[in-house]
């Protein structure tokens, strides 16, 4: 088995570092294959996702991605981030979850992640009008609602669907589409919500969420919310899912410039992206397990500075291998 590695940015390849130390101690037998990608790869060769690394990912069985972005390129023409779309619209990994979890709250966020306002159209008009187009087609919420419905399977057996359907075109459409999905989950309990109000409940009654469907924009959004609300993007992970292809995992947070050089940077999310890996992208659930609670014993006893701790991410790192012998 094949993983592409993309290390990311700025503290991109010491919290990479660590995740493929915790790669190796369960999954010795997987090969790992570093390849240019992002503000590396746009100083090399000038292009964000170089086709070399495209093609390996696509022959991947899954991608273990660093946080992406540099001040460098924040007002460039070509930025980190547009790699970062191509390869979610080439691999075509339209499941994005996102779990949050701590005491009683055990949430899940599936967010569509290839359609929507960020993949419309989009532009400048000659009277100087920008506009953003949110389009989706019902095979695209189709796709994404059965996965959830699939996941609330093994979970808590609830989806709760997020939209503006009091308002947007694309949300009432979003609701149909959905509550036709669910009459072949009869086992699944299935509300809708709005998302200004489930924004609200996210923060006064998280507990009461098991998995949270939703479409692009308004997943970016509660996403990062449900992990403030767990603890915070520095520990959070991520696995981007499609059907027969590579699926990307990845933390959440960004790839704060200013921790460069330093050893504090807290590497969580990218050990949680790489459970999530072994998880979905290598179905090693015993091995991803592992690791999770090995993450949750390192971060009780040796955490980071921004735990208030003084763990380097290099000791966090030790901290985890110690717990996975």
């Amino acid at each position: 088995m094949k993983v592409v590695l993309l290390s990311g940015d700025c503290i991109g390849p010491e919290i990479s570092e660590e995740a493929v130390r915790a790669l190796g101690a369960l999954a010795p037998d997987v090969g790992i294959e570093e390849r240019p990608f992002g503000a590396a790869a746009i100083r090399s060769g000038g292009d964000p996702l170089p086709d070399e690394t495209l093609a390996a990912c696509q022959s991947a069985d899954a991608v273990l991605k660093g946080p992406i972005g540099d001040p460098e390129f924040d007002a460039a023409d070509v930025r980190p981030e547009q790699g970062l779309l191509r390869l979610r619209g080439a691999l075509d990994v339209y499941a994005n979850l996102r779990p949050a979890r701590q005491g009683d709250i055990d949430i899940l966020i599936v967010r569509e992640l290839v359609g929507g306002l960020y993949f419309g159209p989009r532009g400048v008009r000659e009277d100087g009008t920008v506009f953003d187009t949110c389009e989706y087609h019902p095979r695209e919420v189709e796709r994404i609602a059965r996965r959830a419905f699939e996941i609330a399977r093994t979970r808590g057996r609830r989806v709760t669907s997020i939209d503006k359907a009091n308002v947007l075109e694309t949300s009432r459409m979003w609701r149909r589409v959905v509550t036709d999905v669910a009459t072949e989950f009869p086992d699944v309990a299935l509300d809708h919500v709005l998302v200004d109000n489930a924004a609200m409940q996210l923060v006064q009654f998280p507990e009461r969420f098991d998995v949270i469907l939703t479409e692009n924009l308004f997943g970016d959004i509660l996403s990062d919310e449900a992990s403030a609300v767990t603890g915070g993007l520095g520990l959070a992970g991520s696995a981007s899912l499609g059907d027969g292809v590579a699926g990307i995992f990845e933390p959440v947070h960004g790839s704060a410039p200013d921790l460069v050089g330093t050893g504090s940077a807290n590497p969580a999310g990218m050990l949680r992206s790489t459970a999530l890996l072994l998880e979905h992208g290598l179905g090693r659930t015993e091995e991803a397990s592992r690791l999770d609670g090995a993450i949750d014993r390192a971060l009780a006893e040796r955490p980071t500075p921004d735990l208030g701790g003084t763990a380097t991410t290099r000791e966090l790192g030790d901290a985890v291998l110690a717990a996975l012998a």
